[in-house]
């Protein structure tokens, strides 16, 4: 390819009437300068006005031309501005409507928050009101048989209520235990030590909490009942049972009991870890009386109710016993003669 031929591949492509005015202009310089070198001057004079006449035409056009193209560049820009403005205001209202819908769906779900909330206080305070009065009459029943020679402490919460002390304590005069082991102390404590004043028996208390032993050595000397019970501050310690540690009751503080035939299983407290109460009959087993009773507190809870299906299953002798009143357990132990237990 010859360099003329690359530089007219290079140039812009000219339609028609951009050819034809450059051919009338080329005519037009041409016949201006032959007949300036040929001395007629008129004719070039004229010939170049008509050449600059043409060139204003041209530039007049071109300029005219430019001004439509920016005025449609400008109707095109407003267009555009127009058309992203309306895009924003339909998402501005769609963001706004789907708040809306959110906001309502939040107060929707809060209104049935809040009538579940309603139903289930209706249901709980049913189910106090219900059972307020059986309540009611168990403290008349515990009242009946003796009076107390101070103010008693209050029942409820994490201290046994009035329907389980009514059957703890019909347990203890019926079957009229020497010792009885409890696991924890506190109100259960000085309505068994006021039961055992009058059947002769004794009262040992274990507590992990030095304060509330205290208090509650305070509540028995108060009534006294110090003769009658005692409450010993035993610290949680590691107990292995297959090989597994529990925190219990420091198993010294047992060192010197044997022929315990009565135990109330309090404690420790559930928030002192997992399978809280299970070491229990563990450590106590061989400080027993031949035949003995046990009552699992909180017997309807999961721990418990693997403890006790442990136990049964674990110790021959040991049967549960169909319980009266109160959320407890009761169990029935009876040594078998292969695990007597030498007198110490």
């Amino acid at each position: 390819m010859s360099h003329l031929s690359r530089i007219r591949r290079r140039l812009p492509r000219l339609s028609s009437t951009q050819a034809a005015a450059m051919a009338v202009v080329g005519v037009l310089c041409a016949v201006s300068v032959l007949t300036g070198l040929t001395g007629h001057t008129g004719t070039a004079t004229a010939t170049l006005a008509v050449l600059v006449g043409v060139t204003l035409t041209a530039v007049l056009l071109m300029f005219r031309r430019l001004a439509g193209a920016q005025r449609a560049g400008l109707a095109a820009q407003r267009d555009l501005r127009t058309t992203v403005e309306e895009m924003q205001r339909r998402l501005v209202a769609a963001v706004e409507r789907e708040r809306l819908t959110a906001g309502d769906r939040h107060l929707e779900l809060a209104e049935a928050i809040a009538r579940v909330k309603q139903v289930t206080d209706r249901k709980a305070a049913s189910a106090q009101v219900l059972g307020l009065p059986r309540e009611f009459e168990a403290t008349v029943q515990l009242f009946q048989g003796f009076v107390p020679r101070a103010p008693m402490p209050s029942s409820g919460d994490f201290a046994l209520n009035p329907t389980d002390l009514l059957e703890l304590l019909h347990l203890i005069r019926v079957r009229q235990p020497r010792l009885v082991l409890e696991l924890g102390s506190g109100t259960s404590s000085v309505w068994i030590a006021y039961v055992l004043e009058q059947a002769g028996g004794r009262l040992i208390s274990l507590d992990h909490d030095i304060e509330y032993a205290t208090r509650t050595r305070a509540v028995l000397a108060a009534h006294g009942l110090t003769d009658v019970a005692e409450v010993r501050h035993a610290p949680l310690t590691p107990v292995t049972i297959d090989d597994r540690d529990y925190p219990w009751y420091d198993p010294e503080a047992l060192a010197d009991l044997h022929d315990v035939d009565f135990v109330l299983i309090d404690g420790p407290p559930a928030a002192t870890g997992p399978d809280a109460r299970y070491p229990a009959l563990h450590v106590i087993e061989k400080r027993l009386a031949e035949r003995a009773t046990l009552v699992f507190d909180d017997a309807g809870r999961k721990d418990e109710q693997a403890a006790i299906a442990a136990w049964t299953e674990r110790y021959e002798g040991l049967t549960r016993e169909s319980e009266i009143l109160g959320r407890h357990a009761v169990l029935s132990f009876v040594r078998p003669p292969a695990m007597a237990v030498a007198p110490s």
